[in-house]
């Protein structure tokens, strides 16, 4: 599943997301990391695939634990990215 989830996340590059504070950003995708728009930090394919064991999240408390948590929650709870697998 998260090989569909890591598609769909290339397929929407460019999009706009909205952090849970409202912040939005965009993101390029680099081989197996995301670069973010508003901050100097990249994600990992591999971040992406721990953060996923979690999901649903209603906050991002599960995701403190893991680099660019309010990002990941922005990206992962996205219905773009979604769907309705979760």
């Amino acid at each position: 599943m998260i090989e569909i989830v890591w598609e769909r996340i290339i397929k929407n590059e460019g999009q706009t997301f909205k952090q849970i504070k409202g912040g939005e950003f965009t993101y390029v995708v680099k081989g197996n990391v995301i670069q973010l728009s508003r901050t100097n930090r990249s994600v990992s394919k591999s971040t992406f695939i721990e953060a996923f064991k979690c999901v649903p999240f209603s906050n991002t408390v599960p995701l403190q634990h893991l680099q660019a948590p309010s990002y990941l929650f922005a990206i992962l709870m996205d219905s773009r990215i979604r769907k309705n697998d979760w």
